[in-house]
Parts: C-alpha cells; structure tokens; sequence
C-alpha cells in the first residue's frame, strides 16, 4: 500500500473502533485491556519529548498521569483517518490532585486541547500512540491558583518551579534522530 492510498471502509471502522475502545478503556482505567489494543505498548509524548516503550513503561506512564489526574478524562473533538493511522483531536480534563514528576499538587483543573495519532503498521497493528499537546496552557491552568504576589503562595511557587526544572531532562533520542520520509516514491 503506498503512501497516498487510504485502507477499505472495513479497516477504517476496526481502526475506529479500536482507538474508541482505547479511549474508553483509559477514562475507566481497564489497563490491560487498553494494553491489549498493541502488539507491543509504545507512547510517544512530544510535548516533553519522552518515550515510554514496553508494559513496564507504559504501566509507569499510566500510573503517573493518574496519581497526578485520578479524575483524567477527555471530550473527543473530531476522529480522521489517515493512510497509517487515525487522527484524534480532544481535550483532556482533570484536576492536579498529586505530584506530576516534581510538580506538586495545586488542585486545579485543567482543559488542554490535544490531538493523538494512532499509527498503525502493514499488518494493522497498532504499533504508536503519539500525543501532541502545548505544555505551556497546561502549566498555566496548573499554576493559576498560585498567586507569586502573595508570600505564603511562595513556597508551593519554589515547589512548583523546582518541579518543572527537574522535569527538564535530555529529550528520547527516538524523538530527536528522525529519518526524513521518501516523498518522491
């Protein structure tokens, strides 16, 4: 299949329905069966260009967004398909409630828009969920409810600010080396 033709109706709906089920899954918190929708778990996080590869680290990523959002959901804005994937724009809503990385609680909820590309390989499998989303509205809907003009907001500001910096790490080299695509084939 080249890269211009798009699969039959038939595996657009298996997609779709796969992706849907996914989804779903997450919200209820049903982890092995969002792990059985992969052959082999794999996340790519652009944002903070991290990686999590494998059942340990996909496990590690869902329990970390879920200690910091237990209430995490999300509102699907519009679902396209694509030759190799199906495309997702939604907005993922939840209420900061524990540590996320160094960053400590705030209690405040947020509302990021989003978009998920859902790869899928020539045997159609999925092998690749990759979420793009701004860092900078989330942080800012996190950090609102800490007045930097306050002194006693001062130390959870210190917290928040030591958090973030610790979370700036060395970017997954499988995100930064990219190969660029045959656009002439």
């Amino acid at each position: 299949m080249g890269r211009f033709d798009i699969p039959d109706v038939e595996v657009l709906r298996a997609r779709e329905k796969l992706v849907l089920d996914h989804f779903h899954d997450e919200v209820v918190q049903q982890w092995d069966d969002v792990l059985s929708t992969f052959p082999h778990p794999h996340y790519e996080i652009i944002a903070t260009m991290t990686v999590h590869d494998g059942d340990a680290a996909v496990r590690g990523y869902y329990n970390d967004t879920r200690v910091a959002f237990p209430d995490q959901d999300h509102e699907i804005i519009a679902l396209r398909h694509s030759a190799d994937a199906v495309i997702v724009e939604f907005w993922l809503i939840g209420t900061h409630k524990g540590p996320l990385g160094g960053i400590p609680p705030t209690g405040q909820r947020f509302r990021v828009r989003m978009t998920a590309y859902f790869v899928f390989d020539e045997n159609e499998n999925l092998v690749c969920e990759r979420i793009y989303f701004d860092t900078l509205t989330m942080l800012k809907q996190l950090l609102r409810g800490i007045n930097p003009k306050n002194p006693r907001s001062w130390p959870k500001l210190v917290k928040a600010l030591r958090g973030l910096l610790a979370m700036t790490g060395e970017p997954d080299p499988r995100l930064t080396r990219t190969t660029p695509p045959n656009l002439t084939a």
